[in-house]
């Protein structure tokens, strides 16, 4: 007969009984088991080492296992060691990179925090020194808390923020050089290649309406004016209407994720933060307002003009936002603190400013004037460095191409012209109809298609400037068109109250 041990199912070397459950063990496995659980493993009742009870028996000589006796046999077991291995290595290069995400996202939410807390930090500060200032007569001491400057609400809703102009300082100069030196050199790598999911321009042609949303606005001022999509999440769409409010909605789960409510005029125009949940609002009332969309809340109140804003444009730090208004001047100003950095007059008499884009280096900007002018801006100058002429009647948009080569310029002269920024000088003119009206311009993000709102959607191969696909469902003026990660959709707004996607 042969004893068995009931851990490692083997004949042992040192076989010992237990009085607990009558069981035989290696005596090394079953000590080492008590050491760790104190209790017998088979049915768990208290078991010491000192109980167990050796078993006298000849010494066993093992048989080679029947598996090995073969060189085929030794092979396939090595094999299998080896891929037993193989696998073991590909789980942890899988935990690694997992880890690695996880890691990189709570460093960011980490600078993010660090970022906040010194900024209220400051603000908490100046706000006690103020109030330590304005009223020592009255005998009232500081008090220990106060509200926080960035987040203390006036009536309007929004904290109340200085208009004075804090300069463009040294340190903000050399953060805008040293992205648009970065910002370079990755679209000189891009430059050479088109990305592999883009969509091609034979499918493009297929495009048709998948969705239409009329409920994102109000039905009693209808009408939707702007248009943006988050860069980072493009399920997001963000706009804004003639109903005062800018709307976030998921297109993916067919839900508004939030409301923007403030303004007291219509929302003319919105930008979604690239990277972050935050949205930026421009209207006629004159402010700039920032938000947080999770909770729906004002961030910042940016009070940079007397007049209705007309024009608004990220900076691609993601820190600054550049904007325009019929007060003839353009504002460069900080989304994080609320300051105004510098206002510049365009220097034409009574000639309002109706649109504004940053150049994807961000050193540069366009702008768009009432009397048909689009002028070229360097922003660490704050000086006005080219002129394009050609157009009658208001610029209506402005869009740079992406490889920062081209600018396409609309007007209400029913044609897109086509900008070569290395030689400054117009290459192309697409005349559209008669009274047609354009409200919007929008490159794709590799620069290969244009997109067109107005009296339709139209879409644009580059480079050939060929007509690819007009959308005429929309049964009003269209204010908006943006395109979604390689084309894969494109999104469209329309004074008829709508949202339209269009895919395959």
């Amino acid at each position: 007969m042969s004893l068995c041990c009931a851990i490692s199912n083997e004949v042992p070397e040192h076989p010992v009984v237990s009085p607990v459950s009558g069981s035989i063990f290696e005596k090394r496995l079953i000590e080492r088991y008590i050491t760790e659980n104190g209790a017998d493993p088979i049915n768990g009742n208290e078991l010491s080492v000192d109980m167990l009870i050796e078993i006298k028996t000849p010494p066993v000589v093992k048989p080679k296992p029947p598996s090995a006796t073969s060189i085929p046999a030794i092979l396939k077991t090595l094999q299998d060691e080896w891929d037993a291995v193989m696998l073991q290595s590909f789980t942890q290069r899988q935990q690694l990179q997992t880890a690695r995400q996880e890691l990189s996202h709570a460093l960011y939410q980490h600078d993010a925090a660090c970022r906040v807390i010194s900024r209220l930090t400051k603000e908490v500060t100046a706000a006690r020194e103020a109030l330590a200032t304005l009223k020592p007569q009255a005998g009232i001491a500081p008090p220990t808390t106060i509200p926080q400057p960035a987040i203390a609400v006036e009536a309007g809703g929004v904290a109340n923020q200085p208009t004075e102009q804090a300069g463009m300082s040294a340190e903000v100069i050399q953060k805008l050089q040293d992205k648009a030196t970065v910002l370079t050199q990755e679209r000189k790598k891009r430059g050479r290649t088109v990305p592999e999911d883009l969509v091609p321009h034979d499918t493009i042609r297929n495009y048709r309406t998948v969705a239409s949303h009329p409920g994102l606005h109000s039905a009693s001022v209808p009408g939707i004016l702007s248009l943006d999509i988050h860069n980072a999440d493009t399920s997001k769409i963000l706009t804004g209407g003639n109903d005062r409010n800018a709307t976030v909605f998921n297109k993916d789960t067919e839900q508004v994720v939030a409301i923007l409510k403030g303004h007291t005029k219509k929302v003319s125009r919105v930008i979604y933060h690239p990277d972050e949940d935050i949205v930026i609002t421009g209207s006629p009332d004159t402010t700039i307002r920032v938000w947080n969309v999770p909770n729906s809340q004002p961030l910042q109140l940016l009070r940079a003009h007397d007049a209705p804003v007309t024009g608004l444009s990220l900076h691609p730090t993601g820190d600054y936002v550049l904007s325009t208004s019929t007060d003839q001047h353009w504002a460069f100003s900080d989304i994080r603190s609320g300051r105004l950095l510098t206002k510049v007059a365009d220097g034409s008499t009574g000639v309002a400013l109706t649109t504004a884009q940053f150049h994807p280096d961000g050193l540069i900007f366009g702008t768009g004037t009432s009397d048909s002018q689009v002028k070229i801006w360097d922003l660490k100058e704050q000086s006005n460095v080219a002129n394009f002429p050609g157009h009658s009647g208001p610029i209506t948009a402005i869009s740079f191409s992406e490889n920062g080569y081209y600018l396409a310029t609309a007007a209400d002269d029913a044609c897109i012209k086509l900008w070569d920024l290395r030689k400054l000088k117009n290459f192309k003119t697409l005349q559209l109809d008669d009274g047609y009206e354009i409200k919007d311009l929008c490159f794709d993000q590799s620069g290969t298609y244009l997109a067109v709102a107005g009296t339709d959607i139209r879409v644009y191969l580059c480079k050939q400037w060929q007509e690819l696909k007009v959308f005429n469902d929309h049964t009003a003026l269209a204010t908006g068109v943006r395109f979604g990660r390689n084309a894969q959709f494109i999104a469209s707004t329309s004074m008829d109250r709508t949202l339209k996607l269009y895919s395959v």
